[in-house]
């Protein structure tokens, strides 16, 4: 048996909090490494924190000025070598399907031998990846590890509903974040693949705190309940309509916005219920999409919702954002607005979908200036690829 293989089945049979001894141990014995350590993007995407039993006994290292952080972002890993010890510094991305999970840091003796076992240090840090998605239902050690502060119960809740940070295969790619990342509470986003569509979802429930948090939770879970039921986009809005009044009797409600893509063919249906809304970027040009704006979900007892229709080409992108994201106000009073946002997304058109949402956060926060924003923000970006453009995408 090969040594990868050895090492994939240790992490397959080791207890969920002993991946990181498992890798380091593995590494050692089988790759000659004289160093390794694991660190997980914290859920702001702003640090890397290491992966320890004992939380935050190790200084977190910044995203946006690290070799690490650079590997979090790059499409290769950053090797680094020092020629007074004779040694290279290898960081390479942990993923499990495009989602970036956080950076595996490997010291191994010697340049030529390093770099010829980078295809096999990427494929363990895929095993990896996996490993920690598995052993995270058993053990709170790689939650803990990516909390820079601790989170307010709502966004707590709020965590536990999302799906990842991006998800990518061949036909599309896609990234997301909101902030402020460790008090958010109604807002969300949500995402499924099945063998023919991509179903993507951006919630934003009214109020704040644990009850926006509550209201969004019941919403999520309705929509997905109908969505695995196999019932069309519009009866997803409708049987999560009638969950929210059901509950609320219209006292609150939520706006969403549903996206359904045919794989095959890049049909998009959408219902449009609320605020949330959609820009689609094709050929260098940013364009508002408008949709019928339909009743947010819950409003009134048993609102009929009716689905539209476009197409995707391959090469487009598309961005979903909420009501926090156009709001916040400059010093000048003014708020971001579209003009903004149509400049950032012109600004940053050549970065992948997975880095967009935080490059628009970045924009955002050189517009209003220092301090929380006051209102939860999201922003979704999908790129499409479509079917004839490009091959598999590795995870």
């Amino acid at each position: 048996m090969d040594r990868f293989a050895v090492v994939e089945r240790a992490l397959r049979t080791a207890a969920p909090p002993a991946l990181t001894d498992v890798v380091k141990k593995a590494l050692r014995e089988h790759y000659g490494a004289v160093h390794a350590e694991l660190r997980l993007a914290d859920y702001g995407m702003r640090t890397l924190q290491v992966v320890e039993d004992v939380p935050l006994t190790a200084e977190p290292l910044l995203i946006q000025d690290s070799p690490q952080g650079r590997a979090l972002r790059a499409p290769e890993p950053v090797v680094l070598t020092d020629r007074a010890t004779d040694t290279v510094a290898i960081h390479l991305p942990v993923s499990v399907r495009g989602d970036r999970l956080g950076v595996l840091s490997v010291t191994l003796p010697h340049q030529d031998q390093a770099i010829g076992l980078l295809p096999e240090l990427e494929d363990l840090c895929e095993a990896l990846g996996h490993a920690i998605t598995v052993a995270e239902r058993d053990t709170d050690l790689y939650e803990r590890s990516r909390r820079a502060t601790r989170l307010t119960v709502a966004a707590e809740m709020q965590w536990q509903l999302l799906p990842g940070h991006s998800f990518r295969r061949r036909e599309f790619a896609l990234g997301a974040h909101l902030e402020p990342a460790y008090s958010i509470s109604g807002d969300n986003f949500d995402w499924s693949v099945s063998a023919e569509h991509l179903t993507v979802t951006v919630t934003n429930g009214m109020g704040e705190g644990v009850e926006a948090a509550l209201l969004t939770n019941l919403a999520v879970s309705a929509m997905r309940n109908a969505r695995r039921a196999g019932l069309g986009l519009a009866d997803q809005a409708a049987l999560t309509d009638q969950a929210v009044y059901a509950h609320y009797r219209g006292s609150a409600y939520v706006s969403m916005v549903l996206f359904r893509f045919e794989l095959a063919t890049g049909e998009v249906e959408i219902v449009e219920a609320g605020s949330p809304r959609a820009w689609l970027c094709r050929d260098s040009k940013a364009e508002n999409l408008i949709f019928d704006a339909q009743l947010p979900l819950g409003m009134f007892e048993d609102t009929h919702y009716v689905t539209e229709h476009f197409r995707v080409q391959p090469g487009d992108r598309l961005l979903l954002a909420t009501d926090g994201v156009y709001e916040p106000l400059s010093r000048a009073g003014e708020p971001f607005g579209d003009h903004a946002l149509a400049r950032s997304l012109a600004a940053n058109r050549l970065l992948p979908p997975t880095q967009v949402p935080r490059a628009v956060f970045h924009d955002l926060a050189s517009h209003r200036g220092a301090g929380p924003l006051e209102d939860d923000a999201l922003v979704v970006c999908v790129d499409w690829y479509g079917r004839e453009e490009h091959g598999d995408a590795a995870g």
